[in-house]
């Protein structure tokens, strides 16, 4: 029997009111909380300006074109998908998209206070090419690990552009985040195509709540937990389709990864200015433009924590 649940993502609107205090109302804030607990998403719009999307999109397109050139590109499961970290220096670092006071309060809400930012790349969906054929990622998620069964992650996506079906919309399994263990995985962490969903439950889901190839408006920021089942799909359009993606952690979640920015960048992200712990690291700038692009990827970053509670509770 299909579910009467939509697969299309909430999407919620702050009003002008709402963008110049970077606080949601409580009523708007009520939705994108609803949303995270029943879909595991939520899409909040109008929330980054469209110039500042374009300058920082024409950089990282040139640099997707040679990560795309590279003998040993950073891709993921295919090599029309790659993993590109963004720049953080002063120069193209802007608030809306990297610390966004509004995706704080959503995250805040959902995990505890003071969330911890521990991840920072971005996920570009190539044009195809003779060598690169269209492919799509199989169905995953990015919790590969033994993880706790509630809310402890959540990924923060920022289009660069509108993201339709044509340039590679992810693909996003509503509602999953809470419905999967370890044991519904196929591939272990560490190997370059981990976390996938075992078929026989991707029959089954999609009969109850089929998966969507969602439209998202430019200057939107999405919120998705990290449980949920996704997986890139082909960008038939003639530019890279560049996404950013970050990581709040839970404040009590114990991960141990850091992100470099460049240390004239310090000043800005404070615990008092961000309302997050920031996981930092900071070198100088010319330093950081020199080795952004040589970054680990895929499966050398681990979003498992150490020093799991077990016992009683367990893992999950």
């Amino acid at each position: 029997m299909s579910s009467t649940l939509s697969s299309t993502p909430i999407s919620v609107i702050p009003s002008t009111s709402e963008l110049d205090d970077g606080r949601l109302s409580q009523r708007n804030l009520e939705i994108a909380i609803r949303a995270l607990s029943r879909d595991g998403l939520v899409v909040i719009e109008n929330t980054v300006d469209h110039a500042t999307l374009d300058r920082l999109n024409v950089k990282m397109v040139e640099d997707a074109y040679e990560l795309q050139a590279r003998k040993d590109s950073p891709f993921n499961y295919n090599k029309g998908n790659i993993q590109q970290d963004p720049p953080l220096t002063k120069e193209w670092f802007n608030d809306e998209i990297y610390i966004n006071p509004i995706v704080t309060q959503v995250t805040s809400t959902a995990m505890g206070p003071m969330p911890s930012l521990r991840f920072v790349s971005g996920n570009t969906a190539l044009p195809p090419t003779k060598d690169s054929p269209p492919a799509s990622q199989p169905t995953h998620t990015d919790a590969d690990f033994e993880h706790p069964s509630i809310p402890f992650a959540m990924v923060i996506n920022v289009p660069l552009v509108a993201m339709t079906p044509h340039n590679g919309s992810t693909e996003v399994w509503l509602g999953t985040h809470n419905t999967t263990t370890i044991a519904d995985q196929e591939g272990a962490h560490g190997d370059r195509a981990s976390g996938r969903i075992k078929k026989h439950l991707l029959e089954a889901r999609r009969e109850a709540r089929p998966p969507s190839q969602p439209m998202v408006k430019k200057g939107s920021i999405i919120v998705r937990d990290l449980r949920l089942w996704h997986g890139g799909k082909p960008n038939m359009a003639n530019e890279p389709r560049v996404m950013l993606a970050m990581i709040h952690f839970a404040p009590w979640y114990r991960n141990q990864m850091q992100v470099e920015f460049a240390d004239d960048l310090r000043v800005q992200l404070t615990p008092e200015k961000t309302g997050l712990q920031i996981a930092a690291t900071y070198v100088p700038s010319q330093q950081l433009l020199r080795n952004y692009l040589n970054r680990p990827y895929g499966n050398a970053y681990d979003f498992d924590q150490v020093d799991k509670v077990d016992g009683i509770l367990g893992t999950s």
